[in-house]
């Protein structure tokens, strides 16, 4: 037989070999693409793992991201870091304030927490000697807030002081600190238990 005849011969056959088994031919027509299709699924899983790890460490990190200073308690806008325990008009907040907030600007600071030790820090800041009545007018007054109504000073972020308030000035000498508390909406000689406490203090 001549070559050209074996050739016919040998097509004829692949023909017949494709028509009765063609998963044959498929398996030979992407057996070169299927390392190229490993290679994408591998990329496909990388990329996955590290979106996934990327996510997580920007959800376990996103204090130091999104705040100031990588500070949690600092409000937007803040120029000024505040220490980890905070000093408001050199004496410390309550060792058991929590949900603090702060705005810094200018030299200035703005503190937000809540408490059920106001009034020892009230007596430590110096504002109300110990002994005396947390509302007399000697040393503070009724804030303008009722009830109903709240306020947050601009710039400072968290919860809003709720009415009825009373508002603490410094009396004397020294950086001194001006505090809202708010008034229990009840009894009328008593504090909120706790107490939103906002502090205006120096921190120059």
């Amino acid at each position: 037989m001549s070559d050209a005849g074996e050739a016919g011969g040998a097509a004829v056959s692949d023909e017949m070999d494709e028509a009765r088994y063609p998963e044959r031919a498929s398996e030979s027509d992407t057996g070169s693409s299927s390392p190229t299709k490993r290679r994408l699924s591998y990329l496909a899983v990388v990329v996955a793992v590290l979106a996934l790890v990327a996510g997580g460490l920007v959800w376990l990190f996103q204090d130091e991201l999104f705040h100031p200073f990588g500070d949690a308690r600092a409000c937007e806008g803040s120029d000024s870091p505040l220490p980890k325990v905070i000093s408001a008009g050199g004496v410390p907040i309550p060792a058991d304030a929590s949900d603090i907030h702060y705005a810094t600007e200018n030299g200035s600071a703005r503190v937000s927490f809540l408490s059920r030790d106001v009034a020892d820090y009230l007596h430590r800041a110096g504002l109300v000697p110990q002994g005396e009545p947390l509302f007399d007018e000697t040393y503070g007054s009724a804030y303008g807030l009722g009830s109903d109504e709240s306020e947050l000073p601009e710039g400072l972020c968290g919860p809003a002081l709720r009415g009825p308030a009373w508002d603490y000035v410094p009396r004397g000498q020294g950086p001194g600190v001006n505090v809202l508390v708010e008034r229990s909406p009840i009894a009328s000689d008593t504090l909120r238990a706790p107490a939103r406490v906002i502090a205006f203090f120096d921190i120059r």
